[in-house]
């Protein structure tokens, strides 16, 4: 079985796990916020640096890439990765991605997505809006 992975933010330039291909594309309903705090790559425990998450909202649009992952090898390998790497966000959501020639029809269903919810209780480093 093939898994797709979907990258809005450095993933798109640096995804660091093999693939099969890539495809640019868009989600629905979610808009990219830098809203989450990140106490490891991009900031520390006393001064978080903010990093891009997703946010839900009804008629909005996020671009990015979608990474299909298809040998097993290759999945366990990318998983133990993105674990690591995207450990500070607190939710997998799966969407479905649509391109300029599908925009109403998905080309790819349940597609896998890192994000950072507003639950301070489950996500302790989200910032929310800057002031």
């Amino acid at each position: 079985m093939v898994m797709w992975v979907f990258g809005y933010g450095s993933l798109v330039w640096n995804p660091g796990f093999a693939y099969d291909a890539r495809l640019v594309g868009f989600v629905r309903d979610y808009r990219r916020v830098f809203y989450q705090g990140s106490t490891d790559h991009r900031g520390t425990p006393e001064f978080p640096g903010r990093t891009v998450t997703l946010e839900h909202r009804p008629g909005s649009t996020c671009w990015g890439v979608a990474y299909k992952i298809s040998r097993e090898q290759d999945k366990e390998t990318a998983l133990e990765y993105l674990e690591v790497r995207e450990k500070q966000y607190d939710e997998k959501v799966y969407l479905d991605l649509y391109t300029d020639s599908s925009p109403k029809t998905p080309v790819i269903q349940n597609m896998m997505v890192y994000l950072a919810t507003t639950n301070k209780e489950a996500n302790q480093n989200y910032l929310g809006p800057a002031l």
